[in-house]
């Protein structure tokens, strides 16, 4: 097996904690081929670096030529790199591979050691604004490198602004790193804003003394997940995970922070992020809820059909009728709905229109991601406070992620199978995915999209599924399909649960670049 090609050109650590070592650990654990080109050599020790020498800029060109020859790169990614000549050396480059087909860049502008040596003078920054940044697919800046490249005085503005400070340089994704920073409720906040998603990514902070490394690990990470074929919202995901992992495994080496060390990360739930909904810092802390097994989930559309499934001994059910108007006959159909399976003792759980459903006594609605981000953080406030149960749709990581953030009853997993339900740009999750998300999620799972035969609910549960969708399935006379169905799932459950994999693939084409909610 061929391994994804990434460069990282940066500077050496002595000491092994940061720079190229960092870089290869990272590569390492997501399992791509990392070619160190190096820019910079450094002196240094666990406490101080006592001196920086640039590599000559033609030793930098005869890398990267040589490279080229035989290992051209998916991903370029760039750490120190000691002057502006080399900043500019690295963006002839790009140009240059990029004219035989897409290669991305990531830039962690490396401008300072942790004990506050610069390692860029005015010349420098300059090019990193000029040339630099424009060409960047992804920037993974802390605060301070942030407002060094924007000339701004420390604490002038927040990483929100910093990133839309970066991007209109040019950069089409940023993360605002923020390791560094105090922090809100023991949580590392790092901010980013890409084509597809923006928000407060966060995890537990890690109390550990040895942190060398990190912000090599994060970006060398990112670049990693970019060349397996991620977007950049799902790469940073990927990468604050295996940033985290590393942080729980630093060790001492010397007397001062020793380095964080990144190995291969396996479906640890604890390392899964929670993403911000907002600018709000907003997050859940919530347990798994204690409600019984979602089992067979039947989507339905019109109360007439709820009727056949609650007969057929469906116990979940989503009524999905697609109109934005809340017509007299909408509401018709959701009452009746509501007190049908109330009566058979059912969860129903209406698309949509949760205002409706609160009304009428539903006990719980479905909303897709983009429903939610259009309520604003009022209405998702207002959504919260109602005390309807919450089913979220989610088909990325960085969606997966935003939905741990509000603590749902359930989260769709879709589309497992390809469907023409509806038209959606995204792949295939196929029984990998699911079983990933399942491990990962922190909540139920439900299967959704393209399950057509009973085989499928069987696998499906087999993977942890808590409930498995079936729309077209159930036929015109669900009392003869159901029974099938549910059979199959309690033969999944019975079965050995399908592993997760280490890591997903990417459910999203890595070319398209349409913003999606």
């Amino acid at each position: 097996m061929t391994l994804p090609v990434i460069w990282s050109i940066a500077g050496t650590d002595s000491a092994g904690g940061a720079g190229l070592a960092a870089d290869q650990r990272a590569a390492d654990a997501l399992g791509v081929h990392l070619c160190p080109a190096v820019a910079a050599v450094t002196a240094q020790h666990s406490r101080a670096v006592t001196r920086v020498e640039p590599v000559a800029p033609e030793l930098l060109e005869a890398q990267l030529e040589a490279l080229a020859a035989d290992l051209p790169p998916r991903v370029v990614k760039t750490g120190l790199l000691g002057s502006a000549a080399h900043v500019h050396a690295v963006a002839r480059w790009i140009d240059r591979l990029r004219e035989a087909g897409p290669v991305a860049l990531v830039v962690d502008p490396v401008l300072a050691a942790s004990t506050g040596r610069g390692f860029a003078d005015d010349e420098a920054l300059a090019a990193y604004r000029d040339v630099l940044l424009p060409r960047a697919t992804l920037a993974t800046p802390n605060h301070r490198e942030a407002e060094r490249l924007l000339g701004l005085a420390p604490g002038a503005d927040g990483a929100p602004a910093l990133a839309r400070g970066l991007r209109a340089l040019g950069a089409a994704s940023v993360a605002v790193t923020g390791g560094d920073e105090p922090g809100r409720d023991g949580l590392a906040l790092d901010w980013i804003a890409t084509p597809h998603a923006e928000g407060w990514l966060a995890a537990p902070r890690v109390a550990t003394p040895h942190h060398h490394g990190t912000g090599c690990t994060f970006a060398s990470s990112a670049a990693a997940a970019l060349a397996l074929g991620f977007v950049a919202a799902d790469a940073l995901v990927l990468a604050k995970m295996a940033t985290l992992h590393a942080l729980r495994r630093g060790h001492a080496a010397g007397a001062g922070a020793g380095p964080v060390k990144a190995a291969p990360f396996a479906a640890d739930p604890t390392l899964l992020p929670q993403l911000s909904w907002g600018e709000a810092p907003a997050f859940t802390a919530a347990g798994l809820p204690t409600a019984r097994p979602l089992g067979l989930y039947a989507i339905v559309d019109s109360a007439a059909r709820v009727h056949q499934v609650l007969a057929a001994g469906v116990r979940t059910v989503q009524l999905r009728i697609k109109t934005e108007a809340l017509t007299p006959a909408l509401e018709a159909e959701v009452r009746d709905a509501v007190a049908a399976c109330r009566e058979a003792g059912a969860e129903l759980f209406v698309n949509d229109h949760w205002r409706l459903a609160q009304r009428l006594g539903a006990p719980g609605v479905h909303l897709g991601q983009e429903d939610l981000l259009a309520l604003g953080d009022a209405g998702r406030a207002a959504l919260r406070a109602s005390g309807l149960a919450l089913g979220i749709s989610s088909h990325s990581l960085w969606e997966l992620a935003r939905t741990t953030a509000f603590a749902p009853r359930y989260v769709a997993c879709g589309p497992v199978w390809p469907t023409l339900t509806k038209a959606m740009p995204w792949r295939p999750q196929g029984l990998d995915n699911l079983a990933w998300w399942c491990a990962m999620a922190g909540r139920p799972v439900v299967a959704i999209g393209g399950l057509l035969e009973a085989a499928q609910f069987e696998a499906a549960a087999a993977c942890g599924a808590d409930g498995v969708c079936a729309v077209r399935v159930l036929g015109d006379e669900p009392t003869l399909t159901v029974p099938a169905l549910q059979r199959s799932l309690a033969a999944g459950r019975a079965a050995a649960r399908t592993p997760p994999p280490a890591l997903p693939h990417p459910s999203l084409d890595a070319g398209f670049g349409a913003a999606l909610a």
